[in-house]
């Protein structure tokens, strides 16, 4: 791979040569880890893909194949070798089987969370149209993802004013344009390729960081059985990928605990996606013995709706009144989260209260 070199050029501005020198530096990190990471997993789908040509393989073999390589990855490396990624990969090969012979340091590469966005994209014509422009237009993965999803392509092909339709989507995606670089860094993708520990704070805005910091202390100091399990639980299927704000076992009830912050007032969408965290984690971290998972989505919005219990499934009214008798009172959670708030915003004079 040719890589851009770094600053040299020297100003008769110090500070500013300086300046350069550590930016240019850290976008040349940047891209060497993505590029290594990228040829990692072509080079896996390379792999697999060569092997399905082999006279031995059919469709049995080729599952109980990746399932194999999914065990022995996850033993040897940890997070990151998921069944669902080990088919992203050999997918990643197939569909875009020329893409590392084509990289020069004029021809940068998009990150893995935007190709695995890309692969969804099953219109050949629309896939590589997509791509270019989000090499071109440098979209983050949001605005990658929010125009595949409100199909961009066919509707600029369709539309007899074109411009009006780019318009549109510039305004639409302008939020998620920024911090592209520190959107990739900070991605846990990245961190489960280098070895690290996830960034706990990803996706989350310094409010609802505040408040969740101060969650998982105050949950923990009510002693009532809480023990924290993670943050921002990353969750692998074999379409998507989910993040659980909080997940604690408490010991009394014999059964996970998963919250959820929202920053708007409580919707439907949010009570659902609780649902499926809760069915999730049920099917696939609960033991025999555990008693069925408990979903909780907090508002910061302060209303009547601002705690909502979810207690899913079937779970019979002495259930139901036992985690009630554990888990914090309405009213001290909405205390709690308005402490924090105003605690945060004394200590923000800019910002606006939301």
């Amino acid at each position: 791979m040719k890589t851009k070199p770094l600053y040299t050029k020297h100003t008769s501005d110090i500070v500013e040569d300086t300046i350069r020198i550590v930016r240019d530096s850290r976008e040349a990190a940047y891209r060497s880890i993505n590029y290594a990471l990228l040829e990692r997993n072509w080079l896996i789908g390379q792999r697999l893909a060569e092997e399905e040509l082999s006279d031995r393989y059919d469709e049995n073999y080729g599952k109980e194949i990746v399932k194999t390589i999914s065990k022995k990855m996850t033993d040897v490396f940890g997070s990151g070798f998921s069944e669902r990624n080990i088919y992203l990969f050999i997918q990643f090969f197939k569909m875009f089987p020329e893409i590392l012979h084509s990289v020069s340091a004029k021809s940068p590469l998009l990150t893995w969370t935007h190709y695995k966005i890309l692969l969804r994209v099953r219109d050949e014509d629309a896939r590589v149209w997509y791509h270019h422009q989000a090499l071109e237009e440098n979209w983050s993965v949001r605005t990658l993802d929010r125009n595949i999803a409100t199909q961009y392509y066919y509707r600029i092909l369709q539309s007899p004013k074109p411009k009006t339709v780019e318009a549109e989507m510039k305004e639409k995606t302008a939020d998620f344009q920024n911090n592209s670089a520190l959107e990739f860094i900070k991605n846990p993708v990245v961190a489960e390729f280098l070895g690290l520990s996830p960034n706990t704070d990803f996706n989350e805005s310094d409010l609802e960081t505040a408040i969740l910091n101060n969650i998982q202390r105050f949950l923990l100091e009510l002693g009532k059985g809480f023990t924290f399990v993670a943050r921002q639980k990353h969750i692998s299927t074999r379409t998507d990928d989910y993040f659980i704000d909080l997940v604690f076992y408490n010991i009394e009830l014999r059964c996970y605990v998963l919250i959820d912050l929202k920053t708007g007032k409580l919707t439907h969408q949010d009570v659902g996606q609780m649902d499926m965290y809760v069915r999730m984690y049920d099917e696939r971290f609960k033991r025999q013995d555990d008693d069925p998972t408990i979903g909780l989505v907090l508002c910061s919005e302060t209303n009547e709706d601002v705690i909502h219990y979810s207690v899913m499934q079937d779970k019979d009214r002495l259930f139901a009144a036992k985690y009630l008798t554990y888990l914090p009172s309405k009213e001290d959670l909405i205390r709690e989260i308005q402490v924090q708030k105003e605690i945060y915003y004394a200590n923000h004079p800019g910002e606006e209260p939301k």
